[in-house]
């Protein structure tokens, strides 16, 4: 039995599948999709435990607009974010401080990319925990 469903939403195949497989070797069971629109077919046809979603894809808001969108829906208010970018490393803006403001980015956590296997590991391990 899976450790939990897990949804990537990101557009970079390579990280997608970097996570897939230090979250399957867990136990976890893992979708991906590319983009807001194909992650919630993805979040409809089979609901996850925890949302891991990146920032910047086809817009650099289309992670923000996403998480709002997620938040305010009663359907799947209840589901855990972990936000993953690289924006700090591109722009030099920090948004791990504003996690969890209801408004404006309404996720549990944040974390720059490159992550760490160890590191996602214990995030996802403790969202799954706070459910």
């Amino acid at each position: 039995m899976a450790q939990g469903r897990i949804l990537i939403i990101d557009d970079d195949p390579d990280i997608t599948e970097a996570m897939t497989v230090v979250l399957e070797n867990r136990g976890y069971e893992v979708a991906g999709a590319a983009d807001g629109s194909e992650g919630m077919e993805q979040l409809k046809a089979n609901r996850p435990d925890v949302i891991i979603l990146d920032v910047m894809m086809r817009t650099r808001q289309e992670g923000f607009e996403l998480s709002r969108e997620l938040k305010t829906n009663p359907d799947y208010k209840d589901i855990p974010i972990l936000m993953l970018t690289a924006v700090k490393e591109k722009t030099g803006l920090d948004f791990k401080p504003t996690a969890g403001d209801e408004s404006w980015l309404p996720v549990e956590e944040f974390l720059d990319k490159p992550v760490k296997p160890d590191v996602l590991l214990e995030k996802v391990q403790s969202l799954l925990q706070k459910r």
